[in-house]
């Protein structure tokens, strides 16, 4: 399985602008890449809004008739495929209906790097990048969607003005839901206000292809 190449080079490409914040997040000034690293280059930033330990409700395009927003109890979420890049990596999450009922997504995941258990949030949540717009995905039973999360490699920014901490887990809140899941993930996070996770809106299907 691997990432369908077109999806993630427009995706890509987009997240990567918007990784321009992380350069400058921590003492608003341009953070250097550590040696043998290469930083995302900033170019211009993207309007986006945070979005992690208290997911915002987002209101969906959708009429009186559409199923309802899935909850996480009737999603199975779990990491896809993955994908490194110089000075960070793409992470497919993917979000599979296991309800009898069709229900849908609309909007962005609430995404964070956590340590634990018990679980702490490290430094900011994932940042919404408006490269993918927001739509409403119906799923059938066992269908799936996914979301595309970049995380820019901590380890780019000096120790002083980033605090790297390495994580256990990825917290992440389906879209428009308060109940979050915990995904297994050893990323280096920045405890102090540096933007490393960059999260796109749900698209149908699951990111990948054989």
């Amino acid at each position: 399985m691997r990432l369908s190449a077109g999806r993630l080079a427009l995706t890509a490409a987009a997240l990567i602008s918007a990784a321009a914040v992380a350069g400058c997040a921590s003492s608003g000034s341009s953070q250097p890449a550590a040696p043998g690293s290469t930083a995302p280059t900033p170019t211009t930033a993207s309007p986006a809004s945070s979005s992690g330990n208290t997911p915002a409700v987002a209101s969906p395009s959708a009429t009186a008739t559409s199923p309802a927003a899935c909850p996480t109890s009737s999603l199975q979420v779990k990491q896809g495929v993955a994908q490194g890049y110089a000075g960070g990596v793409y992470v497919v999450i993917d979000f599979t209906s296991t309800s009898g009922s069709p229900c849908t997504l609309y909007g962005y995941p609430g995404v964070s790097l956590v340590s634990g258990p018990p679980y702490t949030q490290i430094g900011l949540a994932a940042k919404r990048s408006t490269s993918t717009p927001k739509k409403l995905v119906t799923l059938a039973p066992g269908a799936t969607a996914n979301a595309l999360l970049q995380i820019v490699d901590a380890l780019n920014y000096p120790s002083a003005n980033c605090g790297p901490t390495k994580a256990t887990a990825l917290k992440v809140y389906p879209p428009n839901q308060t109940v979050p899941v915990y995904l297994p993930n050893t990323s280096y996070g920045c405890t102090k206000p540096v933007q490393i996770l960059f999260i796109g809106a749900v698209r149908p299907g699951s990111g990948s292809s054989s």
